[in-house]
């Protein structure tokens, strides 16, 4: 008993080590995202945003256009007229329409499915690396990121966002390479710095729901459970209080 309560706790250990390490090979410190999954219009402005910026290379292969419709609170019309743009039936699961042997020709590796990536990387993960892209000439499509250095991605929400340049220090004198001071932006997008935050934790909120759908019924109906067990609590203690009172 006592050796396998010291493995897990060994175990546990390794865990936390490999997360520190792959966070620090990540690109540093994240950025609190503020993510509010009981926000529905925040998880709708998500929803539009990845459809329109994400969904072409990127899939949900475990989430229906139908129970996003009932999550989100939206109808069957909304769905099928602003947000399915590959023509899926409203039944089906939403998957990119892009061919597989074509986006690895294009961008070096098939775009991974995004289903769980917030369960995987972390709300406040998703939201540093949407604003940590910044123009680099020396990769193939022209971008680079700070949180993920040489992705395979562009920048979606350039237009959003402006084009964004790095500001390098100096060079290590063992390896030659500059790190990058910090960002800034050379040519403002279409939204405001403030705007563009918001429109990142939309997405951010999305995607932290697409990874656990149930997440939205279940804080629900964990309220009721709170109050059940505090009413149960209360009947508790006055059967408590009349049954000690004949006692004492």
């Amino acid at each position: 008993m006592t050796k396998t309560l010291t493995g897990r706790i060994a175990a546990f250990a390794s865990g936390l080590l490999l997360s520190f390490s792959a966070l620090a090979a990540g690109g540093g410190d994240l950025q609190q995202a503020g993510t509010d999954l009981g926000d529905r219009a925040s998880l709708q402005r998500g929803a539009q945003t990845f459809m329109n910026y994400c969904a072409g290379c990127h899939s949900l292969k475990y989430l229906r256009y139908s129970r996003m419709a009932d999550d989100l609170g939206l109808t069957e019309d909304e769905v099928m007229n602003h947000l399915n743009l590959t023509g899926a039936k409203f039944g089906e699961h939403i998957v990119s329409a892009m061919p597989a042997e074509q986006a690895a020709k294009w961008f070096g590796q098939v775009p991974p499915d995004l289903s769980l990536i917030s369960r995987v990387r972390g709300s406040d993960w998703i939201y540093t690396y949407m604003k940590s892209f910044y123009l680099d000439d020396t990769r193939p499509l022209g971008w680079n990121n700070t949180l993920f250095p040489n992705a395979s991605m562009p920048n979606p929400l350039w237009k959003q966002q402006g084009l964004q340049h790095a500001v390098f220090g100096e060079a290590d004198a063992a390896t030659g390479e500059m790190p990058v001071e910090r960002l800034e932006i050379s040519t403002p997008g279409v939204q405001s710095a403030a705007e563009f935050d918001q429109t990142v934790r939309d997405l951010t909120a999305f995607l932290e729901y697409a990874g656990e759908p149930a997440a939205l019924k279940r804080q629900g109906i964990g309220v009721w459970v709170i109050l059940f067990l505090s009413f149960l609590t209360l009947l508790a203690w006055l059967l408590k209080s009349e049954y000690w009172r004949d006692v004492h």
